[in-house]
């Protein structure tokens, strides 16, 4: 009685457990949609954007020019004022006041400064900003692309997980199946022992590989969903499928032309080059004048510029050209521009590295995208062999024409064709997926 209870308690409890899991039914596309959306990679990635541009814009107004008012209040301490003898003492007082004593002083400036000349320092300053913030955008597109073939993996092997479980559980069914015959045949005096001893060794195996494959797929659900930033409850369905193999894709060396130009992490390091160059005319700045513009306007209670001094706004402006040199500055121009010329040729070292990577991963994948292909083929061929000899061996073993061991050979090589027909079909999806990542696509 109570295990009956149990019993009833557990599968409602696995009833409501089932009922409580979300499940979404998603296409590769779908599922890349989501990944894009949910990704906090991405996210940081587009903050870096958007940090680089903002450099970018301070650069490019550090080149323009810049107004700044600027305010202030003195309290001085008292002070007799600057008098000097009348020299008509009956017209009037005997002192005149030339300067009065202020003791309060208000000071409101609004300054102009523009660079008319700085060693073209701006103009590479701009230069190398812009640089960086392309090269940061093209470090987003890498992240973005990766991203899809990480969701396109994720996605290929819960399928995969999910169709080996399907192959699990049809050998399962049919060896269990072969098992009832033997047991028939036991009764009739036509099998032995041995036969359902063997029988029942191959069953075993195959529910292990059963067990096996249940937990492959809920690590693969697991992986998808942590890989489209979704709770790891949800069930996704697959709802794409893998069609025929298209047809071989271009020559070898047309595919590398092409991801040599599209590739983000390319593109990005060209960037990375250009910035350096720059700041090699950035360095060299130093050995050019800096000349700029300036200009103030005041508005001063007193204002000292205004004689005799008086206790009254009044307002002054000046313009003017500034102009500056280092004459010595114990070689630091020379030591920043050896700087600026070791990174740059960094730079250019890493991006002929990065060519040659790009290069060997293209051929890499090009050439395992075709070995896929044959496999398909191999694997194909292979299938329709197993189905045939189980259909002939299983119908000669009914006849009594052909042994126990020759009925199980046949079950397990027809679930091998299947499992690495399926494999096959997988791997070249994901080989389709990682050609199209090197080309930066």
């Amino acid at each position: 009685m109570n295990s009956r209870i149990l019993t009833f308690a557990l599968a409602l409890f696995a009833t409501a457990t089932a009922a409580a899991q979300e499940t979404l039914t998603l296409t590769v596309e779908e599922a890349i949609r989501i990944g894009i959306e949910n990704s906090k990679v991405l996210r940081q990635s587009a903050d870096r954007v958007a940090y680089a541009d903002a450099r970018s814009g301070e650069a490019n107004a550090s080149a323009l020019p810049s107004l700044k008012a600027a305010g202030s209040y003195t309290r001085l301490s008292e002070a007799p004022p600057f008098q000097i003898d009348n020299p008509l003492p009956s017209a009037g007082a005997s002192k005149i006041t030339l300067a009065p004593s202020v003791m309060n002083y208000y000071n409101l400036r609004v300054s102009l400064q523009h660079p008319l000349f700085t060693g073209f320092r701006l103009d590479a300053t701009k230069e190398a900003a812009r640089a960086t913030a392309e090269a940061t955008g093209q470090d987003y597109a890498r992240d973005r692309s990766d991203l899809v073939y990480n969701v396109t993996s994720a996605y290929w092997n819960l399928f995969r997980a999910r169709e080996f479980k399907k192959l699990a559980d049809e050998n399962v069914d049919q060896i269990t199946s072969h098992l009832n015959d033997v047991k028939n045949l036991m009764d009739q005096g036509l099998a032995t022992t041995n036969d359902r001893l063997q029988a029942e060794v191959q069953l075993s195996d195959a529910q292990l590989g059963q067990i096996d494959a249940v937990n492959n797929v809920r690590l693969a659900q697991i992986g998808l969903d942590n890989t489209l930033g979704i709770p790891l409850t949800i069930r996704v369905e697959i709802a794409s499928v893998i069609t025929q193999a298209p047809q071989s894709p271009a020559s070898l060396d047309s595919l590398i032309l092409r991801g040599i130009e599209a590739r983000p992490e390319l593109k990005g390091m060209d960037a990375r080059v250009k910035a350096g160059e720059a700041g090699v005319t950035a360095a060299r700045s130093g050995w050019w004048p800096q000349v700029f513009l300036t200009g103030n306007y005041y508005y001063a209670r007193p204002n000292t510029r205004i004689q005799p001094t008086q206790d009254d706004f009044r307002k002054s402006w000046d313009l003017g050209l500034s102009f500056s040199i280092d004459l010595w500055n114990w070689g630091t121009t020379v030591h920043q521009t050896d700087q600026a010329q070791a990174q740059l040729a960094q730079a250019r070292d890493a991006m002929g590295q990065m060519k040659d990577a790009v290069t060997l991963d293209i051929t890499s994948a090009y050439l395992t995208l075709n070995q896929m292909r044959e496999r398909i083929a191999a694997a194909k061929r292979g299938l329709a062999r197993a189905e045939e000899n189980y259909r002939v061996t299983n119908r000669r073993y009914k006849e009594g024409l052909v042994i126990n061991s020759d009925m199980l050979g046949a079950e397990f090589a027809l679930n091998q064709a299947k499992t690495t027909y399926t494999q096959s079909l997988v791997d070249f999806e994901l080989a389709g997926s990682h050609l199209a990542r090197t080309l930066g696509e």
